[in-house]
């Protein structure tokens, strides 16, 4: 409810300029010229107006949810298996969009979202861990290209975000910045939620603003009900101190991506329910969408990936493994809209919800198949290309999803979670890959309820649509900076019309050289690459493009190629031509290699350094901020003050419960510990305390590879005060990543332990002596 027009006039600032009388093309808006005076008692001149920036009359609040990794055939609103009933009201009052389209990949879909540009115009060609140092893929949003957020903070919004970023470059994520591109000097007044791509939903990574803070005291702690919370207080607080200012909302959850982390009843609502398996989850979600008229009478299934199973071909074990990984996953998309659910009631309650356009959007991409053929207990295990077995995973089913897991689905629940469609995210040549749900609702704004609407549409266009729905202009200049045009188009033409021309007729598609593009009806596209295929892609030059004509055939089943060679060939030239605008070329099929900075070119905090001083109180560096120890021979010295009695606790770890490393004290000894993706642990231990006093406690790890040989074993010698006190052998080590959101730390070990006998969490796993500086060194 708006109360602009309820207070006293005389309470309210004068304004010097009419809010319609503003340019708004160019932001900040300057203020106007100060008066002067020359009279000498400020009792006998009136008080100038005070000059302010408000939104325009009527301009509806915002909330853009966006979940993570669910594609078009997950939820109930497009026909899947999983209830969203949050998602189902909102449709029944709003408009669903059957042909919205994302990039296939996390971090490029949120900047294109979040800017209206495209992509690779914002460098983020793919996730900012694979960031490289060609144009179009560094990692680095450009000044020219403004995100929303500050569009509408500088014409008179309050603006938040809550939940997943994944839109920082990976070496701006420490104490030392630059800060220009964390959500809070990316237009939003408030964040609450995590950096990188993923976060334990457990115990997260959670920064409020760019201060790390630790989760609140809650029974049952779940990340999703945290954030929810916090957006739910924040809203209400905002609209209690402003209520004639609107609101912008970035609702971004971290479900449904790995690790599918929920609480148990959630889960075993479905237990059963996909008993039939992935081929009948298939059949009956593409009926239910046929009789639901979101896809067109007719439709037949896009044939699966070879390299899927069919259920019936299963032993029962598998069958039994994997139906219950599927259960997890769609307890944790209705626990997800579920929040959603209270979100949106809190809006209601505050009487805002009818003049809010409310954007969801059921996926950043398609459901991930990053899974692999069996699932995984440890998502970190597909970023060490390490392959779980079906036969280690059976006893750990009672606590799957549960704290002590990090689990990823099979890939065949993404084929079927991606219904009609054949593939999945990361295929951005694929409608699987791109087509996500979509629903707008603004009861205010919108008369048209319950109707589909079936135009070409992109996720850069949404931020044009929430521009022209507010009144705004696109702007020409924000802080000081000529901008890159808008390169997405407004949705509202579709408001009302559900036959209205197309006006979004060209769209190309590009990730790890899976590519595409679409002109007025008509995708070509090759499919480059799996999503479980990251080593030995056949070269670039080698793909075979396909044609579809897809205002014919919804899900790209019938292969004109051969019928059509002039039109495949102009429209490969058209990709060439928008790959060369949009900065596309050249492409870069890497995918786990580009995860290691000097592989990928890109910028390396640390850089050539071979070690890092370290002092007490130095925690939370994230592992792209932190000197690379994998693969390598290392020195860690440890100069620390132990009191009488003894000492115990962490003196230095990265990692956690799920891969990584620790020196420690136990019972007074040091102890230094290798934990391998949480699979196994090799521990070399002293046997007697370290005495009263200054102490150097070292560990020296000399590696068994040569060089180039990625993930080999070592021996790990202890010596305390220059004397041996314990030797072991390290059987495998970690070759390419510890973990997306578990830190290094000085002095304690957040999140979850690397050890399995010190606590968890910063009070449990304290060190109770003093440390004075650590030393990394890297050894030739």
């Amino acid at each position: 409810m708006r109360l602009w027009s309820t207070l006293p006039f005389l309470l309210l600032p004068a304004l010097a300029i009419h809010a319609a009388e503003l340019d708004r093309t160019v932001l900040p808006i300057p203020e106007p010229k100060p008066p002067t005076y020359t009279e000498l008692d400020a009792r006998k001149v009136e008080k100038p107006p005070r000059f302010e920036v408000t939104a325009p009359d009527g301009a509806p609040n915002v909330v853009i949810v966006l979940i993570d990794d669910i594609g078009f055939g997950g939820p109930s609103t497009f026909g899947g298996p999983i209830a969203t009933p949050t998602l189902d009201r909102l449709a029944g009052s709003g408009l669903v969009y059957n042909n919205f389209h994302t990039t296939a990949l996390c971090s490029p879909t949120r900047m294109a979202l979040k800017t209206g540009r495209n992509h690779h115009t914002c460098n983020t060609g793919s996730i900012m861990e694979t960031a490289t140092a060609f144009p179009g893929n560094t990692g680095q949003l450009p000044n020219s290209v403004a995100p929303l957020a500050e569009m509408l903070r500088l014409n008179g919004y309050s603006t938040a975000a809550f939940g997943k970023w994944h839109e920082t470059a990976a070496w701006e994520t420490s104490v030392s910045g630059p800060f220009d591109r964390w959500p809070t000097q990316q237009g939003f007044d408030k964040f609450y939620g995590f950096i990188g791509g993923e976060t334990d939903q457990w115990y997260p990574l959670i920064y409020d603003g760019v201060t790390r803070v630790t989760p609140p005291e809650m029974e049952e702690y779940h990340f999703t009900v945290d954030m929810t919370n916090q957006a739910i207080g924040w809203v209400k607080a905002q609209q209690s101190m402003t209520p004639d200012k609107p609101f912008f909302v970035y609702y971004a959850t971290g479900a449904v991506h790995a690790p599918h982390h929920v609480p148990k009843r959630w889960a075993d609502k479905y237990q059963g329910k996909f008993d039939q398996g992935w081929d009948s989850v298939r059949e009956a979600s593409i009926k239910r969408q046929i009789a639901m008229g979101l896809v067109p009478e007719g439709t037949e299934l896009g044939p699966k990936p070879e390299d899927i199973e069919d259920w019936d071909a299963l032993d029962a074990d598998r069958q039994k493994l994997f139906a219950r990984q599927a259960e997890v996953f769609a307890g944790f998309l209705e626990q997800t809209d579920h929040e959603i659910g209270r979100f949106v009631s809190a809006i209601e309650e505050i009487e805002e919800l009818d003049n809010t356009l409310f954007i969801y959007i059921a996926g950043d991409n398609g459901t991930s198949a990053e899974g692999g053929f069996v699932g995984m207990y440890n998502e970190m295990t597909y970023f060490n290309n390490v392959t779980e077995k079906v036969e280690d995973l059976l006893p750990l089913m009672d606590k799957w999803g549960g704290p002590e897991t990090f689990p990823h689905m099979a890939a065949g629940w993404a084929v079927a979670f991606d219904s009609p469609f054949s593939w999945t995210k990361q295929v951005a040549s694929d409608f699987g890959g791109t087509r996500n749900g979509t629903v707008i609702h603004w009861p205010k704004g919108i008369k048209s309820q319950g109707e589909i609407r079936s135009q070409f549409t992109h996720v850069i266009d949404v931020a044009p649509t929430v521009l022209e729905a507010a009144g705004l202009p696109e702007p020409k200049s924000v802080n000081g900076t000529p901008q890159t045009p808008i390169e997405g188009t407004s949705m509202v033409y579709t408001f009302e019309d559900a036959d209205a021309p197309e006006r979004h007729t060209t769209q190309y598609f590009e990730i790890f050289g899976n590519r595409a593009i679409y002109h007025e009806g008509w995708l070509a596209r090759t499919l480059h690459r799996a999503p479980w295929e990251t080593t030995k892609m056949r070269p670039l030059e080698d793909d075979v493009w396909d044609l579809y004509n897809t205002r014919e055939d919804f899900n790209l089943t019938n292969n004109l190629a051969a019928a059509e060679p002039e039109k495949l060939k102009a429209m490969r030239d058209l990709f060439m031509k928008e790959a060369e605008r949009y900065h596309v070329l050249p492409i870069d099929d890497r995918v786990i290699a580009r995860v290691n900075p000097a592989l990928a070119g890109r910028p390396d905090i640390l850089g050539d350094r071979k070690s890092l001083t370290l002092y007490d109180g130095m925690n939370g560096m994230l592992e792209n901020t932190f000197i690379n120890v994998k693969n390598q021979s290392v020195r860690i010295t440890a100069k620390v003050t132990i009191p009488e009695g003894g000492a115990d606790g962490v003196i230095l770890t990265q990692g956690g419960r799920f891969g990584g490393w620790c020196l420690y004290m136990k019972d007074g000894k040091p102890v230094y510990t290798y934990n391998f993706l949480g699979l196994s642990r090799d521990t070399v231990a002293a046997k007697e305390p370290v005495p009263a006093g200054d102490a150097t406690i070292v560990v020296d790890f000399e590696y068994e590879g040569s060089e180039g040989e990625l993930g080999k074993g070592g021996t790990a010698t202890l010596t305390v005060n220059g004397k041996e006190a314990a030797k072991g052998k390290i059987e495998k080590t970690q070759p390419l990543m510890f973990s997306a959101d578990e830190t290094a730390d000085i002095g304690l070990d957040n999140q979850t332990p690397v050890a399995s006998d010190i606590g968890i969490g910063r009070d449990e796993t304290r060190f109770t002596g003093t440390i004075e500086k650590v030393l990394v060194e890297l050894l030739d």
